[in-house]
């Protein structure tokens, strides 16, 4: 399954153009005002989309980015790709077509001007209906996109999101018509998108395709020794080729890429599988959990037990946050 998000224009926005964009991000924080009621993220009528509140800042730190598109509006939110940052903005839209390490910063939310937003999840079948749709072959080669970007927010896809939170004002305009608008939405994006990540998944690029199921099967054995070499040859590429392909779809290398993922999934066993720092890290496979404590402070800034409390502590005042959220293990590929 992919995701995608989306963050509410500001309700203070003045600008105004030719195409009225000013009027529809004071619209749509409006609405996203009146709907995200509750501090976190929740679900909405329509399934596999969902609202998001957060009225403070987050400081830099450490996340695992679901295929998705976030859309910023109100408040301000940047992406640190190693040296490289992406921006978010009322006017541009960041979005992913596989799971990427990234580190992330809320850098303006108030409880004044929270920081809102609309998430849709989509699975690869929904984006390979739409190309069938467009005529396009379901079976492409060629250079290998990244799987994060951002780009400008163009006028229709800002005008379908809007008239996506509309319908979330009925329960029986959700029912009837939700559907349909985030259908719209997939497809705005797909014709949008610079580079094809998204384009890549739903066509089934040879090259990325190789890459996902690497991916896939990092999220499902983790706990396993994986070796460059063994990911290389599930990959069917030269370990040189492999590498690069890898980094250039992930922005990180195969064992970095690996280590994230194992930390990120311990963090989570701590809070919502009953381990403790010790048992987490054989859990995801390390053998030393005194390297386990080195690479998790590293990575978190914090020991894993004052990590784990400190999602507790927000669970316990019901913010939920994508991060803190319980993930089943995910099928190998």
């Amino acid at each position: 399954m992919r995701a995608l998000y989306f963050i509410a224009m500001p309700k203070t926005a003045q600008r105004r153009d030719s195409n009225g964009t000013g009027h529809e991000a004071s619209t749509a924080a409006g609405l996203l005002d009146q709907l995200a009621t509750q501090e976190g993220t929740h679900p909405t009528p329509v399934p596999g989309v969902r609202l998001t509140r957060r009225s403070g800042l987050q400081p830099r730190h450490q996340a695992i980015y679901e295929p998705l598109i976030i859309f910023i509006g109100q408040g301000r939110k940047h992406v640190y790709l190693g040296e490289e940052v992406l921006r978010y903005d009322s006017d541009h839209y960041l979005a992913l077509s596989v799971p990427v390490p990234v580190e992330c910063e809320v850098i303006q939310a108030s409880a004044a001007e929270p920081l809102l937003a609309l998430s849709i999840v989509v699975d690869s079948a929904m984006l390979a209906e739409i190309l069938v749709s467009l005529d396009e072959p379901l079976h492409a080669d060629g250079a290998v996109p990244r799987g994060i970007y951002a780009n400008k927010t163009p006028p229709p896809l800002r005008s379908a999101v809007i008239r996506l939170l509309e319908t979330l004002r009925d329960p029986s305009d959700s029912r009837i018509l939700g559907k349909q608008i985030v259908r719209e939405i997939v497809y705005r994006v797909l014709q949008d998108e610079p580079g094809g990540a998204l384009r890549a998944l739903a066509t089934r690029n040879d090259q990325f395709m190789r890459i996902a199921r690497v991916i896939q099967q990092i999220h499902a054995n983790y706990a396993q020794p994986l070796s460059i070499d063994d990911m290389a040859r599930k990959a069917g590429m030269s370990v040189s080729a492999f590498h690069h392909n890898f980094k250039a779809v992930t922005t990180t290398s195969p064992l970095q890429y690996l280590k994230n993922i194992r930390l990120h999934r311990a963090r989570l066993m701590m809070v919502h599988a009953g381990h403790n720092a010790s048992s987490a890290a054989t859990a995801v496979g390390y053998e030393s959990p005194s390297q386990f404590g080195r690479e998790f402070k590293r990575m978190f800034g914090a020991s894993p037990t004052e990590e784990a409390d400190a999602i507790r502590e927000r669970l316990a005042a019901g913010i939920f946050e994508a991060r803190d959220k319980w993930v089943p293990e995910m099928m190998p590929a």
